[in-house]
């Protein structure tokens, strides 16, 4: 590691923890040249999550889209956002658990239904009927008797 203040490239670690966000290790680091102490942090790299569309396409996941989303499906109801991200993450803390960097869309949105059901009943009908573009009243209905069991 090259100090940020010389440019000398020894240092020595003078303490190690887990970030704030538990997502890094902090390392306070001293120069052997200067001694002036800096902190790095050192991250797991991970590989980005990649979503196969319907057309054959691959794109990366975008956790805002996917918020977005589930923000229209659950508007004007008693769910927070920290409650739709606490969903997301789950489902990329499950993927990323099962190193799966690649899901089919019909896969995410049946994860995203399934936390969703639990979650608010009335969101899931609302983003099950876009999610699964019912194409008349008998499917619509079909999805609420399959609910209600």
């Amino acid at each position: 590691m090259r100090c940020p203040f010389c440019g000398h490239g020894e240092t020595k670690v003078v303490d190690s923890r887990v970030s704030e966000s538990q997502d890094a290790i902090r390392r306070r680091r001293e120069c052997l040249s200067c001694e002036k102490r800096f902190t790095t942090y050192e991250r797991r790299e991970e590989m980005p999550l990649m979503v196969s569309k319907r057309d054959g396409t691959t794109e990366p996941f975008e956790r805002g889209k996917l918020l977005r989303g589930l923000i229209v499906a659950t508007a004007k109801r008693d769910v927070s956002t920290e409650q739709l991200e606490g969903l997301i993450g789950d489902i990329e803390s499950e993927l990323h658990n099962e190193f799966r960097y690649e899901i089919d869309s019909k896969v995410l949105g049946d994860m995203v239904l399934e936390r969703l059901r639990l979650l608010d009943k009335v969101a899931y009908v609302r983003f099950a009927s876009v999610y699964k573009s019912f194409e008349d009243v008998d499917e619509f209905t079909s999805e609420l008797r399959g609910l209600k069991r």
